[in-house]
C-alpha cells in the first residue's frame, strides 16, 4: 500500500473571499439550534419540552430506530422552542443561552483501563456518539456494528476551506487522547490522510498509533470518500467509522476532563464578507453576529459549511453539527443578455468556454445563478474529470435514476456520498441536481438493504 496519492482528476475552484489568517472577535449569540435532518436517517423523538431547562450536555432528543443515539444540547439555559413542520415533524429544536455554557459533568476516565464496551457505554451516555459516522451512507454509526478501520481527514481541500490546523492548534493536546480512545473501537487501522505539501510538518504526524497518508490534487483529495476509495476501499458488507478531527478532540476532552463541550473555531469566508478570518463559537450557534456589520448586501446566499455541499441558512440560521465555516456569496438572480456569447474574462469556467482560461491564477466573484435550466442528461465526459475515483459517476446516476439496486452496487454506490460528487453538480452541462440524485440513491439502499 503506497504512502502517498497523487490526483490529477478534480477541480480547484478559484474563489474570492479566503479566510484571512485572523482571528475575529464576536461575542457568542444567544440561540442556538440543532437541526435533526443533518443526520440522514434519523427520526428524532423529543425527550424534552419548551422551558425546560438544559446544560451543555443535557439529552434533548434520541433516535427513534436506536433509541441509545442521543443528541444533546450544545449550551446551557432552556429549550426555548421545538419547530414542528408538516405531520408534526421535528424541523428544528432551539436553545436560548444563559451565557454560562455550564457543562453536565461525567466522570472522568483513566483511557488505558477501559474496554471498548466501556468506551462504547461512555460515548452513548454522554450523548458523544452522533459525532461518529460510518461509511457507506455517511451515517451516524451503529454502536453494535465494528468497523473494519477508522478514517480522518487532516485537511479540507473545499473552495475556499480554511486550513484545519489553524482551526484546532488551541485544543490539539486532546487530539492524542481522542486517538487513544477511538483506537479501542476497532481491530483494523486509524489513517489519517494528509496534504503532500505538509509532509514532515504536520502536528498530526506526531499522533501515537495511527497510519499517515499522503494526498496530493485538486478537490476532492480532502474528502473521507476519495480517500478511503485510494487507501483501503469499501467491499460489500464491510463498515469503516469517520470523524473529523474537531470530534477526535471533543472526544478526548469529554474522557480526560468529563466535560459536554462543542466549541470550536470555524472560518467565515466568502466575496461578501468584509472581514473573512477565525471565529471562536459553539456548534449549533446562531449566524447572526457572524453577519451583523460584515456583508456587503443583504441579497446574499449564507451557507453553513462550503459552497458545494453547505446547506442555506438565511440570514438567521445557525451553524450546523458538522460545519467548520460560514460561506456568504451573492445571490444569482439576476440574468446576463447573451452572457454566453461574451468573451467572459470575469466568469470562471473549467474549460476553455470564456476567455478567462488566459488568466489561470485569477480569483472570481463567483454567485449562485445555474446559467440555464435543466435539460437531457447526455454523455459529456465531464464528470468523470472531477471524480478521482474508479467510478463511472453518469452511469450510476442512471442507475440510481431507475432505482436498479445490483447496478448500483456494481458503480459504487457503497463508496461515494453527495460530497465526493458535488464537484459533478458544478461543471454538469445539464444542470442536473447530482448530489440530490445521489441522496435519494442512499436512502434508497438504506430502505432497502437495512
Amino acid at each position: 500500500m503506497p504512502d502517498y496519492f497523487k490526483l490529477s482528476r478534480g477541480l480547484t475552484i478559484r474563489m474570492k473571499g479566503a479566510p484571512e489568517n485572523k482571528e475575529i472577535k464576536i461575542a457568542l449569540p444567544t440561540e442556538f439550534a440543532i437541526y435533526p435532518d443533518e443526520f440522514k436517517g434519523l427520526t428524532p423523538k423529543s425527550m424534552l419540552k419548551p422551558g425546560d431547562l438544559v446544560k451543555a450536555g443535557t439529552p434533548v432528543f434520541y433516535s427513534k430506530d436506536h433509541p441509545e443515539i442521543k443528541f444533546a444540547s450544545p449550551v446551557s439555559g432552556i429549550l426555548k422552542d421545538v419547530v414542528r413542520g408538516e405531520r408534526r415533524k421535528i424541523e428544528a429544536f432551539i436553545f436560548e443561552s444563559d451565557g454560562r455554557y455550564e457543562s453536565e459533568v461525567f466522570e472522568k476516565k483513566t483511557i488505558e483501563t477501559l474496554t471498548r464496551e466501556d468506551i462504547l457505554a461512555k460515548l452513548t451516555e454522554t450523548c458523544a456518539w452522533p459525532f461518529i459516522r460510518q461509511r457507506p451512507y455517511n451515517i451516524i454509526a451503529q454502536p453494535e456494528s465494528t468497523p473494519r478501520d477508522i478514517f480522518i481527514s487532516g485537511f479540507d481541500s473545499a473552495p475556499l476551506a480554511p486550513d484545519i490546523e489553524l482551526l484546532i492548534q488551541e485544543s490539539a493536546s486532546y487530539l492524542q487522547a481522542g486517538i487513544s480512545v477511538i483506537s479501542k473501537l476497532t481491530t483494523g487501522k486509524i489513517f489519517i490522510g494528509l496534504p503532500q505539501a505538509k509532509k514532515g510538518l504536520s502536528l498530526f504526524e506526531k499522533l501515537n498509533g495511527v497510519t499517515v497518508k499522503y494526498f496530493s490534487g485538486p478537490h476532492p483529495a480532502g474528502t473521507l470518500g476519495v480517500q478511503i476509495h485510494h487507501i483501503a476501499p469499501l467491499n460489500k458488507g464491510e463498515i469503516v467509522w469517520t470523524l473529523q478531527p474537531e470530534d477526535v478532540i471533543f472526544i478526548g476532552k469529554l474522557f480526560a476532563e468529563g466535560k459536554y463541550d462543542v466549541s470550536k473555531k470555524i472560518a467565515l469566508a466568502g466575496s461578501e464578507f468584509k472581514n473573512t478570518g477565525f471565529v471562536n463559537t459553539v456548534t449549533g450557534a446562531s449566524v447572526v453576529p457572524f453577519l451583523e456589520n460584515n456583508i456587503s448586501a443583504n441579497d446574499v446566499r449564507v451557507i453553513s459549511g462550503h459552497v458545494l455541499t453547505g446547506r442555506s441558512v438565511g440570514l438567521k440560521g445557525h451553524l450546523g453539527q458538522y460545519d467548520r465555516m460560514v460561506t456568504v456569496i451573492p445571490e444569482g438572480n439576476h440574468y446576463e443578455f447573451l452572457g454566453w456569447a461574451l468573451p467572459g474574462f470575469n466568469k470562471f469556467s473549467h474549460t476553455r468556454t470564456f476567455f478567462s482560461w488566459m488568466f489561470p491564477g485569477k480569483k472570481y466573484r463567483l454567485h449562485t445563478n445555474l446559467n440555464g435550466g435543466e435539460r437531457a442528461l447526455v454523455m459529456t465526459g465531464e464528470y468523470e474529470k472531477v471524480v478521482p475515483m474508479d467510478i463511472l459517476p453518469q452511469h450510476l446516476l442512471k442507475a440510481i435514476m431507475i432505482q436498479d439496486i445490483e447496478l448500483m452496487e456494481k458503480l459504487g454506490i457503497y463508496e461515494v456520498t453527495e460530497e465526493e460528487l458535488a464537484l459533478c453538480d458544478f461543471v454538469c452541462t445539464s444542470k442536473t441536481e447530482v448530489q440530490q440524485i445521489v441522496g435519494k440513491g442512499i436512502e434508497l439502499m438504506i430502505k432497502e438493504m437495512s
